[in-house]
């Protein structure tokens, strides 16, 4: 698979296939997670993700480029993959993937949030009001969450969903962090460079807290082949995927996948897992990406 944009399809084929991936991804970890635990389910898919990536590191001949910024890099991961992943894979166990992925989408808006903050971007009116929109569909979301209990799920308490919303609220909020965090820091950086070190840094940080909270039995081949796959497609793959795109498309495009792989977790979640949509369920979604779109000023009028 090449990362050379000029040898890749068209770009909207890499966004339909990047929304495919990500957002199954909300599936697999649930399969994983569920024999594996939310620390062993992280770790594996790190661990699988680092094994698929670094030999496209070391064939772009970026070795030197890891070498000279490895703290960083391995620091940065800890922080963008091992706490995001693990609190995901624990979300999924107590609430449906679809809401998971619904909630996923927000990662825009609390960037916006985070870059006004630290880096001092500049908000006008319309991506204040795209602010307040996106924060008071997530808020109804939470609210109302009982509504939306997963039947994959019928184990999961109350307080179980309650904790669940909140880690899927960090894990965003961790992802903001790192985009900030990547543009102040990382700026010239290849993609390929921080994506295989920010994988390594996860493995590392996740690899004592794993092994004390590895399941006691085996988990079943479908499992394992779950998060496999979680670590090969749904991160590696995915990866690649998206650094195409942004060679493709620009990063303003590339953004946007964000808000179609709802659709996709929904549909999985739906087909594989018997999870129920409502219908307050889609329109709080819609309100929550129309307020991500805004906060976000991916529309040339509203910037």
């Amino acid at each position: 698979m090449s990362l050379n944009p000029n040898n890749s399809p068209d770009w909207r084929v890499d966004y339909l296939l990047l929304a495919a991936l990500w957002g199954s991804s909300f599936l697999f970890m649930r399969i994983g997670a569920s024999e594996f635990g939310p620390l062993a389910t992280a770790w594996t898919r790190v661990f699988v993700a680092t094994l698929f990536l670094g030999p496209f590191m070391l064939r772009q001949g970026h070795w030197p480029i890891f070498q000279k910024n490895w703290k960083l890099i391995l620091g940065f991961g800890a922080f963008n993959s091992a706490l995001p992943f693990a609190l995901f894979a624990y979300a999924v166990l107590h609430i449906s993937t679809g809401l998971s992925a619904i909630l996923n989408a927000a990662v825009p808006l609390f960037a916006a949030m985070v870059a006004w903050v630290w880096l001092g971007d500049r908000l006008n009116l319309w991506r204040i009001a795209g602010l307040i929109i996106g924060f008071m569909g997530v808020a109804l979301l939470a609210s109302n969450q009982t509504n939306y209990h997963s039947a994959a799920n019928p184990d999961a308490s109350a307080w179980g969903q309650y904790t669940a919303i909140a880690a899927c609220l960090l894990a965003t909020l961790c992802y903001a962090i790192s985009g900030s965090f990547t543009k102040k820091y990382m700026p010239n950086l290849p993609p390929l460079v921080s994506a295989t070190g920010s994988q390594l840094g996860a493995t590392l940080a996740l690899t004592l807290p794993a092994f004390w909270a590895m399941p006691a039995v085996m988990p079943s081949a479908q499992a394992w082949g779950a998060l496999i796959i979680l670590g090969v497609a749904c991160t590696g793959i995915a990866y690649i995927f998206y650094f195409r795109l942004v060679n493709r498309a620009g990063p303003a495009k590339a953004l946007t996948v964000t808000f179609l792989i709802p659709v996709f977790a929904l549909i999985y979640g739906v087909a594989f897992l018997n999870e129920s949509v409502t219908l307050s369920m889609i329109l709080l979604g819609v309100v929550v990406v129309f307020g991500t779109a805004l906060s976000s000023g991916i529309f040339p009028k509203v910037k």
